[in-house]
């Protein structure tokens, strides 16, 4: 039996003929948000473990069963491996006053960890850009999110997806819906599974978000969040249904649309596709204009979204994502080509060029087979005659063409000439 040491379940190693697309992906991503404004944020990845039960909510599935959670020997803190973005964000804005300036448009990307059932899309460790938009109070801006989220899906040749939205409403509002939902369940009590029972006079609108597929028809009953909307909820929902219009976004309305976290008001949204099996949401948010003053802030509105990278990276075709090119290849051999392999190359990488110096000794013949395997367009053989005067053999490597022999200075002319 092996004692190789393997990965933590569902905490999945990225091997390098994967990390070509992550960074495709990654660069893309910049780029986009550069084009919105929006500034790069990092926070750490253990936190204080109340931010989340004051922020994500005690009575949720992530605070409940999900979190990696461990007590900090050295002061007994009980500590946190950060499970989503927002509530780190917000601390860190908040604990560096960055509102004093004025709303600020953020990303972050990173590593997040909830201890679930690994499955194709659901890991224990896994990987989100998040973007929030703190100090902005209009519907505008949650157009602007989902508006942007559109942009990314083409520029990423991503299809299939649809949007799907909501609206919380108020706290006011969504108490009167809190009252009118417990006396519908509680007609069927004896019917509600074990989650259901226990969240139905803690959080029961967290009911409407189950998966189990035994309550569905008590679901499709279930009375609607949007008929007890107040008139200002109401009127963000139909500016933001209007904005989307406008700029030709289509989208449903989901009204059993609830979201896995507290924090969430009015707008919610989420993009979905048929293509992934049950983890079918790739990207979610809405607005969240209590966290900051739950967090011990002064009051301020918010609006964000999280997207999962795993999930986005298995839709998109990883044919059409160019790998990284390497140039040159030099072998050599001989103690005197040896010293001007070394030159060379440094040469090759000063002109611009992917260039590789073979190491570990070995024939010309063994040498060059490593070459062609490395994908490398050119191979540059350098032996102690080459040395001495200077030069370079150059024979590609993709195409039937001659070998040729030239200087040192010729050589990264010729080669950046065909690339």
């Amino acid at each position: 039996m092996s004692n190789v040491i393997q990965a933590i379940r569902g905490m999945n190693d990225i091997l390098p003929d994967e990390t070509h697309c992550w960074a495709f992906f990654e660069d893309t991503v910049r780029s986009w948000l550069d084009g919105y404004g929006y500034r790069n944020i990092r926070m750490p990845i253990v936190e204080q473990t109340d931010l989340f039960i004051r922020s994500i909510g005690a009575i949720t599935d992530i605070v409940e069963k999900e979190m990696y959670t461990f007590v900090d020997h050295l002061n007994g803190d009980s500590l946190t491996l950060r499970p989503e973005g927002t509530a780190s964000c917000v601390r860190a804005v908040l604990e560096h006053n960055l509102l004093y300036a004025g709303p600020q448009r953020l990303y972050y990307h990173g590593p997040m960890f909830r201890h679930e059932r690994p499955q194709k899309g659901r890991y224990r460790q896994f990987h989100q850009v998040g973007v929030e938009a703190l100090g902005f109070s209009d519907p505008d801006i949650d157009a602007e999110l989902i508006i942007m989220c559109a942009r990314l899906w083409r520029r990423l040749g991503i299809s299939g997806v649809r949007l799907e939205i909501g609206t919380l409403g108020s706290p006011e509002s969504r108490s009167v819906y809190r009252a009118r939902l417990i006396k519908y369940f509680e007609q069927f009590q004896n019917d509600l599974d074990e989650d259901a029972r226990r969240r139905l006079y803690s959080n029961p609108l967290r009911i409407l978000d189950s998966k189990n597929p035994l309550m569905r028809e008590i679901l499709a009953g279930a009375p609607r969040l949007l008929d007890d909307l107040d008139e200002d909820s109401l009127k963000h929902f139909e500016v933001l249904q209007r904005l989307l219009h406008d700029q030709g976004v289509s989208f449903e309305i989901n009204s059993r649309l609830v979201r896995g976290l507290d924090y969430y008001n009015r707008t919610v949204f989420e993009w979905v596709t048929d293509k992934l099996g049950a983890q079918g949401t790739i990207c979610a948010g809405g607005r969240y204009d209590g966290l900051i003053a739950q967090m011990g802030g002064k009051s301020a509105p918010a609006c964000g979204f999280a997207m999962g990278i795993e999930r986005i990276l298995a839709l998109m075709d990883e044919t059409e994502i160019a790998r990284p090119v390497v140039d040159v290849y030099v072998v050599h051999q001989g103690e005197q080509a040896t010293r001007f392999a070394w030159k060379t190359v440094e040469h090759f990488r000063d002109e611009g060029l992917n260039a590789i110096l073979h190491c570990g000794g070995g024939s010309f013949k063994s040498q060059m087979k490593k070459a062609d395997a490395s994908g490398a367009r050119f191979a540059v053989i350098i032996g102690d005659d080459e040395a001495k005067e200077d030069e370079v053999s150059i024979k590609p490597l993709r195409e039937a063409a001659e070998q040729v022999r030239v200087g040192l200075e010729e050589a990264g002319v010729l080669l950046k000439r065909v690339e």
